[in-house]
């Protein structure tokens, strides 16, 4: 998916200066227990999937949407399991970001997993005790507290 219409908008303004903007993760599990994660193109490390929230959707359906368009999954939500804020993100066309990031659990329902936009380089399910070295530090983060059994969603105190 190509950069959303409205931070275009905010772009032309303040050109690429830090944009605070909200963002949803998920933890897709299949029915063996295998993670899905995605190849991004921007950095080439292995990531779950996430995305940016458009302006007043709400995160749960955000999280499918970002699963379909980036993998070509059906998936339900199974809970919220963070809530986080990423370090200052410098993409390579010179934008800097900075995310509040909501993460979902979820399961597969449908669908082989593939690469479904311009976003990524790769799709791939992965067994939990053989993730990827190149694995960005916030899926680490996030994954960890997906899988952490809590049935409460984990944020800084």
């Amino acid at each position: 998916m190509p950069i959303p219409e409205f931070v275009l908008a905010l772009r032309s303004q303040v050109g690429t200066s830090p944009l605070w903007l909200s963002g949803v993760s998920a933890v897709v599990l299949d029915a063996d227990e295998r993670i899905l994660l995605t190849r991004r193109r921007d950095n080439g490390l292995w990531a779950i999937v996430s995305g940016i929230l458009e302006p007043g959707e709400e995160p749960g359906p955000a999280a499918l949407r970002e699963i379909a368009e980036e993998t070509g999954l059906d998936a339900e939500l199974v809970r919220l399991t963070s809530v986080d804020v990423t370090e200052k993100i410098t993409y390579p066309n010179g934008d800097v970001a900075q995310y509040l990031d909501i993460t979902f659990l979820a399961r597969h329902t449908g669908g082989v997993a593939r690469v479904a936009d311009d976003e990524n380089l790769a799709v791939e399910w992965f067994d939990l005790t053989d993730l990827p070295d190149d694995l960005t530090t916030t899926s680490h983060l996030r994954i960890t507290k997906a899988l952490s059994g809590s049935a409460e969603a984990w944020f800084r105190r």
